[in-house]
């Protein structure tokens, strides 16, 4: 919509005036912030003497002048407590220099009625995107000093260039907020939990619309569209953009076209997730029988599948090392393809590093974190991530599958075109590790019941 506003003195006059006093709101303070003021403390302590500059990022063009859903930086996110309302192109200072550090949120307030802006500007015009929270709204809501955006650049050059750290230039200082995201607080878990919850309700969705999925010739997308509605209505959005693919489509690995149909007799690999409003988000895979039944080469394949997913949730324990469920999961893998007479070697000759046959029916790792990002802490070092030991608060999905091209000459035509995946999302306590998904069926028989309930 093009702005075709008139400019008259008369106008400016005319629609400046007689508009009623904006409602006031009590703003509380919310749970995330004493969290988020405990991560800021890590950063100004691990960086003392500098000045630490993290943007929320500005909106990203989809079309001319339409843009992508705006989502801030999740750095920004972690270290403010601020979610889905976060206002484009903000920025948090933490000012370390000083013993006692000094963080301030800087972010432009939208133009309201004192201002021609109001109704000109469609960026930032109250008429054209809402009321945004108030500079002490945000202060209060957050417990953190806050200014105006254009105050910025004043006290950006009152910082000697040696003490300023920018996270989009700085590799250390991206790696250091990307590792404290590996062991979450008590805040984290329970966004973690009510994001998993979303999703499974998500999943329920989609059981009951199976049927109508199955009558389209475009049946994926009733699926995708099923999880998309209960993202919307229960969180902020997707967490990344849903696979559902039926048939032979979950053999590839991110189909997220989603345009295929949903036949009787095949396979449905789901993966999909809910973002809440803080931003976290769930990641769940479930592989579903389109009519509620599995074939007996497809329970096999299933089965072998969820099999590698409980031995890698059974070494999932405090102490263990991250590769270890990995590896475990491999193991099964391996076996299981050996057993079925596909590999040129034994299991155990292919679990060798320089050998890896298995791996041609399951190329992807077993775990990643979880957490704002859904693969979460990426900037980590090897040592922090693949190599670290298992530690209490970490929240890691368990994703093994078995993947069967439609043209792979290796195996039986009858494995051809099935793709399995099963998908849960665990925390890690001080006695093992939590299945947060737990809600939602694993074993095969299970999964069968659950659809008939839906359908």
């Amino acid at each position: 919509m093009r702005s075709r506003t008139p400019h008259s003195s008369q106008f400016l006059n005319y629609i400046s005036s007689n508009w009623a006093a904006p409602e006031k709101h009590k703003i509380k303070t919310a749970e995330v912030a004493k969290f988020a003021a405990k991560r800021r403390a890590a950063v100004a302590a691990e960086f003392a003497g500098n000045v630490l500059v993290f943007e929320s990022g500005a909106f990203k063009v989809r079309s001319n002048d339409t843009d992508y859903m705006y989502r801030p930086h999740s750095a920004f996110a972690h270290l403010t407590g601020w979610g889905s309302d976060t206002v484009a192109d903000s920025i948090l200072v933490i000012d370390a220099r000083e013993a006692k550090p000094v963080s301030t949120l800087y972010f432009r307030e939208t133009a309201g009625r004192d201002s021609d802006e109001f109704f000109a500007n469609s960026a930032i015009g109250e008429f054209w995107v809402g009321a945004r929270p108030s500079l002490s709204d945000v202060s209060k809501l957050l417990d953190i000093n806050t200014q105006p955006l254009k105050a910025f650049n004043a006290f950006k050059r009152s910082v000697a260039n040696t003490q300023l750290i920018n996270l989009n230039k700085s590799a250390d200082l991206a790696q250091f907020v990307s590792e404290l995201r590996l062991i979450k607080d008590k805040y984290e878990i329970e966004q973690m939990r009510l994001a998993v919850e979303a999703s499974i309700r998500g999943f329920e969705e989609v059981a009951r619309n199976l049927k109508q999925a199955r009558k389209h010739h475009r049946g994926e997308r009733i699926v995708e569209t099923a999880f998309y509605s209960k993202a919307r209505l229960e969180g902020n959005n997707l967490g990344y953009d849903t696979i559902a693919a039926s048939g032979p489509h979950a053999c590839t690995l991110h189909w997220i076209v989603n345009n295929g149909p949903v036949k009787n007799g095949d396979l449905l690999l789901l993966d999909a997730g809910v973002e809440m409003d803080s931003l976290y988000t769930a990641d769940i895979t479930r592989t579903l029988p389109v009519n509620g039944k599995f074939t007996d080469v497809q329970r096999k394949i299933y089965e072998a599948v969820r099999e590698a997913a409980d031995a890698a949730f059974a070494v999932a324990k405090p102490g263990a090392k991250f590769k270890d469920v990995h590896a475990a999961a491999m193991e099964v893998i391996a076996a299981k393809t050996a057993e079925w007479g596909l590999l040129p070697v034994s299991a155990e000759r292919s679990l060798e590093p320089d050998q890896q046959f298995h791996r041609r029916w399951m190329v992807h790792g077993t775990s990643h974190h979880l957490g704002l990002d859904v693969h979460d802490c990426a900037q980590a070092r090897r040592e922090m991530y693949l190599e670290a030991e298992l530690k209490p608060g970490m929240v890691f999905t368990i994703e093994p599958g078995l993947y069967f091209q439609p043209d792979d000459l290796l195996v039986p035509e009858e494995f051809r075109g099935i793709g399995v995946r099963i998908e849960d999302d665990i925390l890690i306590t001080k006695k093992g590790a939590e299945n947060l998904s737990a809600a939602l069926p694993r074993e095969s028989k299970a999964v069968e019941k659950w659809l008939k309930k839906y359908s």
